[in-house]
């Protein structure tokens, strides 16, 4: 890893004890990634509060290392009329937040209109709000013109209702819809003709294997390389193949040169990468490939999502292996999509490509060293705690360290987007 890039450990103000982030992905209609939803995983229902809950997520956009994540993203945040509150709001640039506000009892109608005044100057604060539908019901009609976004729980609504719903929303609001628990791709569907526009749930990463599917001539060339690079072959012989695809040539070089690598000199050559790195820095590189050379049906968010596991993991490993595997570490996160990225399965994909035994271990059976920190990483996507828990504690890692290294991976995809 570069100097520059070496990790600071969190400040023990920005988590606690048992206290985790955890994220979903928002997409928009074109299936890329809008933005994210962060919300607190305890471990320990009795060490937080609501108040704290909602500062641990605050604290830790405030740091400075993740200024290009909440400069890029919109990022939503679970909050209670409690941590509403709190003085921690202050230590962000509202515009790029969303405050997700719960809803109250719709008997307790006073105490619903008791909050308005509150919600008012958050929003004149600059703090966009997103509503649960109940909003659209005549106990919160003070309520729905601070609405940014209105969310429809599909675990909750049956599809039958939803379309009563949107029509209800679109008529009395301006506010942004958003469908969450979104399982399949029917469901999108059938969500897209309503006219919702933003979509929560990883549906979209689920892989989808087509009968007869093959590699496109651009990622068999990806896969050359790769298997090039790992088998050490001579600068000359890749050289060749650069310079038969060109745009390959360019990515691995805009890789390369990236504000997420850090390289204090442009690298204008394949030769100059060689030197610069040599061919075992340039294996995790020549992986991060393959997220562009997406199918054109394939959603854009798999490759982002592909790309923080893969830096996630790299960072989780960083204490725990030595500097090769902590890059291999990065080439198994950035594969555990590569079924979904190519269409084919696992084992087909991986078939065409020579790879350390235990990045195949970790990606075909699930065993090796390196498969504990992808559990670890898939994890940090779901809101299973007890998955999250038993990941954690079988490496132990502490809650800061996941913390730290979640929102780090996050920023850094962004840095490659750019």
């Amino acid at each position: 890893m570069n100097e520059t890039t070496v990790p600071m450990p969190l400040t023990p103000s920005t988590s606690g004890p048992g206290r985790a982030i955890a994220r979903q992905a928002i997409l928009d209609i074109d299936r890329r990634v809008y933005g994210y939803e962060l919300f607190d995983r305890s471990l320990n229902a009795s060490a937080h509060t609501a108040a704290s809950d909602a500062q641990l997520l605050f604290n830790a956009l405030s740091m400075a290392e993740n200024d290009s994540l909440a400069s890029n993203k919109t990022i939503f945040i679970n909050c209670t009329h409690d941590s509403l509150a709190g003085g921690h709001l202050d230590l962000v640039v509202p515009e790029r937040v969303v405050l997700e506000v719960p809803a109250l009892p719709l008997s307790q109608v006073d105490e619903i209109i008791n909050h308005v005044p509150k919600l008012q100057q958050l929003k004149q604060r600059g703090f966009k709000m997103a509503f649960e539908y109940s909003v659209l019901t005549r106990s919160y009609e003070s309520w729905l013109p601070l609405a940014a976004f209105i969310k429809f729980d599909l675990s909750v609504l049956k599809p039958e209702a939803v379309a009563g719903f949107v029509k209800l929303a679109t008529s009395k609001s301006q506010a942004v819809l958003i469908a969450e628990k979104v399982e399949t791709e029917a469901q999108f569907l059938l969500l897209k003709d309503l006219g919702i526009t933003l979509y929560q749930g990883f549906w979209f990463a689920k892989p989808v294997i087509l009968e007869g599917q093959r590699m496109s001539p651009s990622q068999v060339n990806i896969m050359r390389l790769i298997d090039l690079v790992r088998k050490q072959s001579s600068t000359a012989e890749i050289e060749e193949l650069l310079k038969h695809d060109a745009m390959l040539s360019f990515n691995l070089l805009r890789f390369i040169n990236s504000a997420g690598f850090g390289m204090r000199t442009e690298v204008t050559s394949f030769k100059h990468a060689v030197m610069l790195l040599g061919l075992n820095r340039l294996f995790k590189w020549a992986a991060l490939l393959m997220t562009t050379s997406a199918a054109s049906n394939m959603p854009p968010a798999v490759a982002t999502t592909a790309v923080v596991r893969g830096r996630l993991m790299e960072l989780l490993a960083l204490e725990k292996l030595s500097a090769e595997d902590c890059d291999n570490a990065f080439v198994v996160g950035v594969f555990s999509l590569l079924d979904t990225m190519l269409g084919i399965s696992m084992e087909a994909a991986l078939a065409a490509v020579t790879l350390p035994q235990q990045v195949s271990d970790a990606l075909l059976h699930g065993t090796g060293p390196l498969a504990a920190f992808l559990k670890v990483t898939v994890a940090c996507e779901s809101s299973d705690e007890k998955s999250f828990a038993s990941a954690i504690a079988a490496l132990d890692l502490s809650s800061n360290q996941v913390n730290w290294a979640h929102l780090q991976a996050l920023a850094w995809a962004e840095t490659l987007a750019n």
